[in-house]
């Protein structure tokens, strides 16, 4: 398979007139620049930088990140994300120890571990999330694992390597309707996602997903969606708005109003999730640490 490494530079993001309830603050702060310096200390990638955030500059004062293992090149090439697009050189096996480091030093009792694609490892790079969720517990008892994973392309026995390591969220996000796949995530498979969340939940992990809206998909298909989720047993679900990370990227197609999340919540509360986040900044680790009751 041949893999297009796009080169994404931060100024050729576009200027795009953004409505009042999309605008936050420059990160900054005292928690956030210890956070950014431990980070870089490590050698370690968090998501919220390389996903470019809006939350990062709250999360990080909060004392929380979320740590991106697997380095910070992915093989798949999805229209919305901001992390670049290549082929992978090697495979770092001290990374699981460094970033249990970086998570005691930090004292977080919540800790959100994802990752890029490595489609091109046999397991996707299953076993590095398990050595992770393992050196965590160690350096850290007590502490709450919630990981954010990839399909994994299917393969069954690397999601088991996953679930066998018992972290107490399992998320994998769907992202957006079945129709927009095609553009939105072109390596992936709708079906395939809704299959990992079923196996994960008949193996008794709380699961969780999550979904982008500004797309170009319909209400009706976003409920339709939501039902998907629930019929696989999801738990926990997260919605929030599509902002485009560069010109290369997807451009919005609408910004969605405030009222319209607030009534998917009550939607998605009355069909059974035990817990909603649903919000024009939402992001699939906003306010993970309040999820854990489920």
């Amino acid at each position: 398979m041949e893999f297009v490494i796009q080169e994404i530079q931060p100024e050729e993001a576009p200027r795009q007139q953004r409505p009042e309830w999309l605008k936050v603050r420059i990160p900054a702060g005292e928690n956030y620049s210890r956070l950014k310096s431990l980070v870089a200390q490590h050698g370690l990638h968090t998501v919220c930088e390389e996903a470019r955030c809006p939350n990062m500059g709250e999360c990080w004062n909060a004392g929380t990140a979320t740590f991106m293992i697997l380095g910070d090149i992915c093989t798949r090439s999805c229209g919305f994300c901001a992390v670049r697009t290549g082929r992978p050189q090697g495979l770092d096996l001290e990374e699981p120890i460094r970033v249990a480091e970086a998570i005691r030093r930090l004292g977080v009792r919540h800790a959100v571990i994802t990752s890029v694609n490595r489609d091109e490892l046999p397991d996707g790079g299953a076993t590095i999330f398990a050595e992770t969720i393992r050196q965590a517990r160690i350096v850290s008892p007590g502490i709450k694992i919630e990981v954010l994973i990839p399909d994994f392309r299917g393969v069954a026995w690397a999601l088991q390597i996953v679930i066998d390591a018992r972290p107490d969220i399992l998320n994998h996000n769907v992202e957006t309707v079945p129709r927009l796949y095609s553009i939105v995530r072109p390596q992936a498979k709708y079906a395939r996602s809704l299959e990992l969340l079923d196996c994960a939940k008949r193996n008794g992990m709380v699961t969780k997903s999550g979904l982008m809206l500004g797309l170009g998909e319909t209400m009706e298909e976003v409920v339709r969606l939501l039902a998907d989720l629930r019929r696989v047993g999801c738990d926990i679900l997260t919605i929030g708005q599509y902002l485009q990370p560069t010109k290369q990227h997807l451009p919005v197609d609408r910004f969605v109003l405030p009222d319209e999340f607030k009534m998917l919540k009550l939607r998605g509360l009355e069909m059974g999730f035990k817990h909603v986040e649903s919000g024009p900044l939402v992001r699939s680790s906003y306010h993970a640490e309040q999820q854990i009751q489920v």
